[in-house]
């Protein structure tokens, strides 16, 4: 069972968190930043995670504490339910269309956390959504799941398209990613025999 829950609470947001790697998709979230909670339930759709976010931050502030801390509670379980990495596909890349959006995503299961992010956006706001927020989210998701984690928008013109295009990138190939190899035996797949670090 690749399952994770956790609940994290700090002064600015209290969240809690289950996945379910091996799921169908299903989700329940609810962050009070709307365009988000439509982002996250195309990871949970596209990725085949099962996925519950409940959170409640400061948003009387603005949505950047809320939505960084999500990505930290979303990648810690992310890394929990992987365990030991036996058997996974580890590497993966996706393009993803969007309507005029395209999105080339990258990822490595490796344990070494990194992020390269190169994705413009033409406006500061996606409805009441702060764009910067889309890379925050990443960069906090990709840190601490252990993801080397590359983004790029090759090109579109509308922002939401292009939100969504990295979004569900990311959730394809997450679901190629953590499959399992049946080829690896239930190996961990590295030479190294760890994948952490």
């Amino acid at each position: 069972m690749r399952t994770a829950s956790l609940s994290r609470k700090t002064n600015e947001t209290e969240i809690s968190v289950s996945l379910d790697l091996d799921g169908t998709g299903l989700s329940d979230i609810s962050t009070g930043v709307g365009f988000f909670d439509h982002m996250l339930t195309q990871i949970a759709r596209h990725g085949l995670i099962d996925l519950t976010v409940k959170a409640k931050g400061d948003l009387h502030i603005d949505d950047h504490h809320t939505v960084e801390d999500v990505g930290i509670a979303i990648g810690q379980c992310f890394r929990q339910a992987l365990g030991d990495k036996r058997g996974i596909t580890r590497y993966a890349d996706v393009h993803l269309p969007m309507d005029e959006a395209l999105t080339r995503c990258a990822l490595d299961i490796s344990g070494r956390p990194f992020l390269v992010f190169r994705t413009q956006f033409h406006t500061p706001k996606i409805g009441s959504f702060d764009t910067q927020l889309v890379e925050e989210w990443f960069r906090a998701f990709a840190m601490q799941s252990g993801l080397t984690l590359h983004v790029e928008t090759l090109y579109g013109s509308n922002d939401h398209h292009i939100a969504e295009s990295c979004f569900k990138a990311l959730a394809r190939a997450l679901r190629i990613a953590v499959s399992i190899d049946t080829a690896q035996a239930g190996r961990v797949p590295s030479t190294k025999g760890v994948l952490e670090g």
